[in-house]
């Protein structure tokens, strides 16, 4: 399976993946998401270790669950050969009514398919009002 475009990237190119990305993780679907990782991905995800995408299924169903009204927002800060760097903020509600925005940095490595090897993230969250949310 590819998934285009494929590395090398360029500044085009790289923002494809960066918005592709931002658009799969913001369906909150997890089945959909993973298919942009290969089979044995290898995430760390804040202190949590995240192998293959059985256990990304799993992670995000979870994630989803408890964080209510999520919506995300990527960008590019730069890429090299089959790497890309991403800033994001998100934010999310939690069930007892408390919004927060989590703030992060992540390191993406692609195969030569154009599927995500490794993901590492990167994350702060900060309690919010719900009057100062911005996304």
């Amino acid at each position: 399976m590819k998934k285009y475009p494929l590395p090398p990237f360029n500044k085009e190119t790289a923002k494809q993946k960066v918005q592709m990305a931002e658009d799969a993780w913001n369906s909150k679907n997890p089945e959909t998401v993973a298919l942009a990782y290969t089979l044995n991905s290898e995430w760390r995800n804040r202190t949590q270790f995240i192998n293959g995408r059985e256990e990304i299924v799993q992670f995000l169903t979870n994630k989803w669950n408890k964080e209510k009204n999520y919506k995300l927002k990527k960008e590019l800060w730069g890429f090299r050969n089959n790497r890309v760097a991403v800033r994001f903020e998100y934010e999310y509600q939690t069930e007892n009514n408390q919004w927060y925005r989590a703030y992060g940095n992540e390191l993406w490595e692609f195969d030569e398919n154009g599927l995500m090897q490794k993901r590492y993230a990167s994350i702060n969250d900060l309690e919010i009002e719900e009057q100062d949310r911005i996304l």
